[in-house]
């Protein structure tokens, strides 16, 4: 099978090799011509030791419009709306590897690609996968979110090997959400640990912070069981409680007492839970969803607040039923 790629970050490269393995032809596109270079001679990072005749790179929208019926978007959310509307998608299966929410218009990425192009088929892989385990081959879980079932069965066998299972959801809603709110919450964890609050501290904010996801999603419209799967509470502990997740490392540089320009600088790749607790903060305001934690993110990296003042009034919150109905 020939499959696009949009980015040539660590995760596009990452998806690259793995249907590389699997001797699927592939060709990433990326508009930074060192990138494009380093792929196609084989100088990627990721790519040491590794000997793939089936990866190309470009930096040719035009190259990848023709390339193939299967388009995997894996670049940073707010990039995604820019790029695709140089493309024609129309009769293309779009499979979007991306998570975060668009700042201003407060889309999943599904929706973005669809208002762009109505007649795109789209379809979420999501899940716990950091790039770097991915591209080693290592064992990764996924879910697989649409309509058609017919076209993510096929998606997933062509996905699919023994270090690399898929499993299908219809809930694309509740899987693009996931995706995008986990990271606000791997900030606040991030936070936490920078503080030196301890391990209680972060199982407290994980487990919190997944009852707010799931107030969050379903008053959007997804599943509540969706949230206790991959694409929610998988990826919610990979990316909260490791150091290799950015997002957790930004609150963490943050909790540390650096500003969080200081912090996006020091990390030096796009962080996007910085971007999707914009998105939350207006949401949670509009529809009147309570998410205490991710307002604290907000007023730490975006309204530059006390850190410990935040913190308390967190803490201090009047006490809840753990199950509240929703």
């Amino acid at each position: 099978m020939k499959l696009s790629i949009l980015g040539g970050g660590r995760w596009g490269v990452a998806l690259s090799l793995h249907l590389g393995r699997l001797n699927h032809q592939v060709l990433v596109y990326d508009r930074n011509q060192d990138i494009v270079r380093e792929i196609n001679r084989g100088n990627h990072p990721y790519m040491k030791d590794i000997k793939l005749k089936g990866v190309e790179a470009t930096t040719s929208l035009e190259d990848i419009e023709h390339y193939s019926d299967y388009v995997i978007i894996a670049l940073p959310v707010q990039a995604i709306r820019g790029v695709i509307q140089s493309l024609d998608l129309s009769q293309k299966m779009v499979i979007s590897a991306s998570k975060g929410l668009e700042i201003g218009t407060y889309k999943r990425v599904s929706q973005i690609v669809r208002e762009v192009h109505s007649s795109a088929q789209v379809f979420s892989l999501s899940g716990p996968s950091f790039a770097s385990e991915v591209s080693k081959g290592l064992p990764t879980a996924l879910v697989l979110a649409g309509e058609d079932t017919d076209q993510m069965r096929k998606i997933r066998d062509a996905f699919f090997s023994e270090n690399f299972r898929i499993y299908l959801s219809t809930d694309i809603v509740g899987v693009e959400l996931g995706g995008a709110l986990k990271n606000v919450v791997a900030i606040a964890c991030g936070i936490s640990d920078g503080l030196g609050y301890g391990e209680n501290a972060r199982a407290s904010l994980i487990t919190r912070g997944l009852a707010e996801m799931v107030r969050i999603g379903v008053k959007l419209g997804a599943k509540r069981e969706t949230f206790y799967g991959l694409s929610g509470m998988g990826d919610l502990f990979l990316t909260a409680s490791s150091p290799q997740s950015r997002n957790r490392t930004f609150g963490f540089l943050i909790g540390k007492g650096k500003s969080a320009q200081m912090a996006f600088k020091e990390i030096g790749q796009v962080v996007e839970g910085a971007y999707t607790v914009r998105a939350v903060k207006k949401l949670s305001e509009e529809l009147s969803i309570y998410a205490p934690i991710s307002c604290a993110v907000y007023e730490v990296i975006i309204e530059n607040k006390n850190i410990q003042e935040v913190v308390k009034s967190l803490l201090l919150r009047p006490p809840k039923e753990e199950f509240e109905v929703l």
